[in-house]
């Protein structure tokens, strides 16, 4: 587990659960994960779900990495920070951790989907050198297109 700044992140444990769907709810408004999908993701050895919580235990955020076996590339399926802790370089955070653990796995990099108007999302993103390499025209439910990004791993830091 690793900690700095009163925040903790660590594996997601079935006890969870709850709060991940109520964060969720809280986040989202559209093509959320269910309480059933969340349980198969804690189930699968392709997910990965991190959490950062503070230092009460409270849930500041949370992401989901997903693996396939013939993939050199894992991918940031969702992430999500409890509106009450923006601004506070939650997201920052697992985005590193994630980053951080992919390479030491043997990982070539990352790859994710934003949405095209998340302009703090895609700041972030592009921070940690991610580099968008497509745009998807109404791919969201609610019709707004979205960019396809990737990072790939330094080949000395891996």
């Amino acid at each position: 587990m690793n900690t700095d700044s009163n925040l903790s992140i660590q594996p997601c444990q079935r006890d969870d659960i709850n709060a991940l769907v109520e964060l969720e709810n809280q986040v989202f408004d559209y093509s959320r994960i269910s309480r059933r999908n969340f349980n198969r993701l804690l189930r699968s050895p392709a997910a990965q779900m991190l959490l950062a919580k503070d230092h009460t235990q409270q849930l500041a955020g949370y992401v989901v990495i997903l693996t396939r076996r013939n993939s050199r590339y894992a991918r940031i399926y969702s992430i999500a920070v409890a509106p009450a802790f923006r601004g506070q370089g939650v997201a920052k955070r697992l985005v590193k951790d994630v980053i951080e653990t992919q390479r030491q796995q043997g990982r070539h990099g990352l790859s994710l989907e934003v949405k095209l108007d998340n302009k703090h999302a895609i700041q972030l993103y592009q921070s940690f050198g991610f580099e968008t390499i497509d745009v998807l025209a109404g791919y969201y439910d609610d019709g707004t297109d979205g960019l396809k990004m990737r990072l790939t791993f330094d080949p000395e830091s891996r």
